[in-house]
């Protein structure tokens, strides 16, 4: 069966956006550039919200800016392609290989697992993670942990008051001082 991973920088103190909407602090150094380029390319599907879909629009046309190095033309050769499912009740047409969801993620996950497919179904955005952990679907949690602190905004985890245990299955520290850490949830 497909695994469901939820993947994405994250402060130390547990916030993927700051009070203020911003997220520069999560600009990647080279080797985690290298690292998220390397987790992308066994991601079968890749359930989005919106604002994150927003966010990431702009690889979907990346390969014609001529300013792009080796690596990030490597990414959006990877991305554009790969199938993409966004979830929104404000949008009513989405770009490139991406489709909108036509039911809730429990049900979108549940059609994906039963249909032939390679790799992971991926989970970006917290409101949407959120969802998909309160219906007890992530079968892992991958936080880039940055050396930041910002005081608040849009958490990382899940606000539900069900305990999940986890299982540390693999950790990495780059030169940057970013850490990843993988998480399986035990079931």
């Amino acid at each position: 069966m497909r695994s469901v991973t939820y993947s994405m920088n994250v402060s130390l103190d547990g916030y993927i956006v700051g009070p203020d909407g911003g997220f520069d602090w999560t600009a990647p150094d080279e080797d985690v550039f290298r690292f998220w380029i390397d987790e992308i390319r066994g991601v079968g599907v890749h359930l989005l919200g919106r604002r994150l879909y927003e966010t990431m629009l702009y690889w979907e046309t990346a390969d014609q800016d001529p300013s792009l190095d080796a690596a990030m033309l490597e990414w959006a050769a990877l991305w554009k392609p790969l199938p993409k499912v966004v979830f929104s009740t404000t949008l009513s047409a989405v770009q490139g290989h991406a489709r909108l969801a036509s039911g809730g993620p429990a049900e979108e996950i549940e059609r994906l697992r039963a249909e032939a497919g390679e790799g992971e179904i991926a989970i970006g955005g917290a409101t949407l993670a959120a969802e998909v952990a309160a219906a007890g679907l992530i079968d892992e949690y991958r936080a880039m942990v940055h050396p930041v602190l910002v005081g608040g905004g849009t958490p990382f985890f899940p606000r539900h008051e069900r305990r999940v245990d986890l299982e540390l299955v693999e950790t990495r520290t780059f030169s940057s001082r970013v850490v990843y850490l993988r998480h399986r949830v035990v079931r």
